[in-house]
C-alpha cells in the first residue's frame, strides 16, 4: 500500500505500560463500573474469554455472534464501546463498522475496538480506515483487551470543562466540552481517535510531532504498532484538507513526523486598489473603474 504522504513504514516503540491503564480490574473509563461492552466474535470460547475478563473488570457485557445480531445488540443496548471480531459469518466486521458509523443517530461515535489475526496487518489497516477506534491481535492476553478498551472509553468519557474556549484555526472550530467539531460551518463526522488527534495538532501549532509522541500524548500508549499513527493521520485529512493528497494543515515532515501549519490561511483578498495617474494637461485624476486616469478608456 502506497504511503505517499506518510514519514515511513510502520514499527513499534519498546514494549512498557503506562501508569495510567492501571490493571485489569478496578473501576472503569465510564465511571463507576457501570460501562456498557458489546463483544461480538463467532468463536463462542474467545467470546466467553474476553467477556469474563471484562465483567471481573467491572463492565456490563453483552455478546453477538455475527454481523446482523451485532447490529441489532448495539442498537437494543446502546454500548459505550464495541469489541468486534474481523471475521465473522454473513457479514464481516469491517462491515459492520462501516454500517455503525453511518447509523444515523450518532453512532458514529462509538468506539470500536476490532479483534484482528496476527501478523495480518492489511486486516488492521482496513480496520482502522473504516473508523476503528484500536485494535488487539489474536491470540490475545485478556488483561491486554482490558487494558485497550479502558484507554478507549477513558478518552470518549474524559470530562472537559464546560467553560473550555473553542479550538478555532483555518476554518476548524473544535468545542472540547461538546466533542464536536466543524469545518467551515460543517459537522465533521470523527471517531474518538480522529477528534483526539485534531484537539492535539490544534493545541500545537507549528510544532512537528513524531509519530511515538502521538501515540504516547493521544493514544496514551508506550508502545504500539505506529502504522496506526498514520492511518488516522490519513483519515484526519481526509475530512479537514481540501486536497487530502496536497495536505495543505497537516504537514508531513520527512524523517521526523508531522506539522499542523501554524498559518495555514491563504492570505486575505487584497482590497481594490485605487488607481492614480497623470494626465497629459489635463493635471492629476484617480480612477476606480476600467479607464485610465487620463480619460480613455
Amino acid at each position: 500500500m502506497a504511503m505517499s504522504n506518510e514519514p515511513g513504514p510502520g514499527r513499534h516503540i519498546t514494549p512498557g505500560s503506562t501508569a495510567s491503564d492501571g490493571g485489569a480490574s478496578g473501576s472503569t473509563a465510564s465511571g463507576g463500573g457501570a460501562g456498557r461492552v458489546l463483544v461480538v466474535d463467532d468463536d463462542p470460547t474467545v467470546a466467553e474469554i474476553a467477556a469474563g475478563y471484562l465483567e471481573r473488570a467491572g463492565f456490563t457485557v453483552h455478546r453477538a455472534a455475527d454481523g446482523p445480531s451485532a447490529l441489532e445488540a448495539a442498537a437494543r443496548h446502546r454500548p459505550d464501546l464495541v469489541v468486534l471480531d474481523l471475521m465473522l459469518p454473513g457479514m464481516d466486521g469491517l462491515e459492520v463498522c462501516r454500517r455503525l458509523r453511518a447509523n444515523g443517530s450518532g453512532t458514529h461515535t462509538l468506539p470500536v475496538v476490532m479483534l484482528t489475526a496476527r501478523g495480518d496487518e492489511e486486516d488492521r489497516i482496513l480496520g482502522l480506515e473504516v473508523g476503528a477506534d484500536d485494535y488487539v491481535t489474536k491470540p490475545f492476553s485478556p488483561r491486554e483487551l482490558v487494558l485497550r478498551v479502558r484507554s478507549v472509553l477513558r478518552r470518549s468519557s474524559s470530562a472537559t470543562p464546560a467553560g473550555e474556549p473553542l479550538l478555532e484555526f483555518g476554518g476548524l472550530c473544535v468545542d472540547r466540552a461538546a466533542r464536536r467539531a466543524t469545518r467551515n460551518g460543517s459537522e465533521l463526522a470523527l471517531t474518538l481517535r480522529e477528534f483526539d488527534l485534531l484537539v492535539y495538532f490544534l493545541r500545537h501549532p507549528g510544532q512537528v510531532c513524531d509519530r511515538e509522541r502521538l501515540m504516547r500524548e493521544v493514544w496514551g500508549w508506550e508502545y504500539g504498532d505506529l502504522s496506526t499513527v498514520t492511518v488516522h493521520v490519513r483519515r484526519l485529512r481526509a475530512k479537514i484538507e481540501q486536497d487530502p493528497a496536497d495536505p495543505q494543515l497537516i504537514r508531513t515532515v520527512w524523517g521526523a513526523g508531522y506539522r499542523f501549519e501554524a498559518d495555514p490561511c491563504p492570505p486575505e483578498p487584497a482590497p481594490a486598489t485605487t488607481a492614480t495617474g497623470t494626465g497629459s494637461g489635463s493635471g492629476t485624476g484617480t480612477s476606480t473603474g476600467t479607464g485610465t486616469a487620463d480619460g480613455h478608456a
